[in-house]
């Protein structure tokens, strides 16, 4: 394959020649990046090339699993320490808003997004031992109300790649109605595939807000759209974090529960809080024994979207198998 593109016609000029020469590099390189995982109590070190990139946290002390922190390629840090960490001046609001992670604020009635205690938020308590493979995590949840009643399972399974000075997080989310009843996931704006993202990345701090309909600012908030971006400064260095919603997604693309106080979310259901309209209903209900799957990438780049191209990585995720 590499022979055949460094000798192509040359009817297709140097600049063609060097963006396949650009792109197979970036395949091989996340191709043959060396992914580790190491379990301890409760927690699951992974690393890239030996680098620490994150933790999946899954113990009983957490409402949901969650994978904290995220790291790019230099080792910088992008999401908020808290809860999990102390980190000195970081907001302390959200106790649930904690690295990135999976969970809806109404299903059947009940609010797995908040952590209020087990007598008014449910969990999603992870059974077993997740699993690994050469790139990969799974885990699964029962969906556990306040009544400590199981009304239906997750699966959560996070790729790990790195891609030249891209560090990328594929996501898929399954959730199962397997347990003899319907699953309502109710129109909400709490939820549903979050990032909580370091203080940087704030309004306060330059945060730069922007999503795939050229919308800016706080006005992302319940406005839908293919990918949204963070960009901002971290001491010296120019970082963002992408999030992107695949075209197989129910509702794609997905309305975003998007803050300028570094809250990111992906949340297809909460349409009358976004459209602003009470008579709407934004509900989807998965039928007894049926089942509903989401797809999310995250990649986290330096610059900004000036020094991307968001729309081709788009087509590069909707194209993944």
């Amino acid at each position: 394959m590499a022979r055949l593109l460094l000798f192509s016609p040359p009817k297709y000029g140097q600049k063609i020649l060097m963006k396949n020469l650009t792109l197979l590099l970036l395949i091989f390189v996340a191709a043959t990046a060396q992914v580790r995982f190491k379990d301890t109590p409760g927690k699951m070190e992974i690393t890239v090339d030996g680098k620490p990139f994150s933790n999946l946290y899954y113990g009983p002390e957490h409402n949901n699993p969650l994978l904290h922190p995220l790291r790019s390629v230099s080792g910088t840090v992008v999401t908020r320490g808290y809860p999990i960490d102390t980190v000195a001046g970081e907001h302390t609001d959200h106790i649930w808003h904690h690295g990135l992670w999976y969970a809806h604020g109404d299903v059947n009635g009940t609010d797995f997004w908040r952590d209020l205690g087990p007598e008014k938020t449910g969990r999603m308590i992870v059974t077993g031992k997740p699993r690994t493979g050469k790139d990969w995590i799974t885990v699964e949840t029962e969906m556990v109300t306040v009544t400590k009643q199981v009304i239906g399972v997750t699966t959560e399974t996070f790729h790990f790649a790195r891609a030249g000075n891209l560090n990328i997080v594929d996501a898929t989310i399954t959730i199962r109605a397997n347990r003899g009843q319907a699953l309502k996931m109710g129109d909400t704006e709490e939820g549903s595939f979050g990032v909580r993202l370091a203080e940087e990345f704030r309004a306060e701090h330059g945060v730069a807000m922007t999503n795939s309909g050229g919308v800016t600012g706080k006005e992302i908030w319940g406005k839908r759209a293919k990918w949204v971006d963070y960009s901002t400064q971290i001491q010296s260095e120019k970082l963002g974090v992408l999030l992107l919603d695949h075209p197989s997604n129910p509702k794609h693309p997905t309305y975003w529960h998007a803050r300028p106080y570094s809250l990111c979310s992906a949340n297809p259901f909460g349409e009358h809080d976004f459209e602003k309209d009470k008579t709407r209903d934004g509900s989807v209900t998965i039928p007894a024994g049926d089942k509903l799957t989401f797809r999310y990438r995250v990649i986290i780049h330096p610059g900004d979207l000036k020094t991307l191209d968001p729309e081709k990585l788009f087509r590069d995720f909707a194209a993944a198998r």
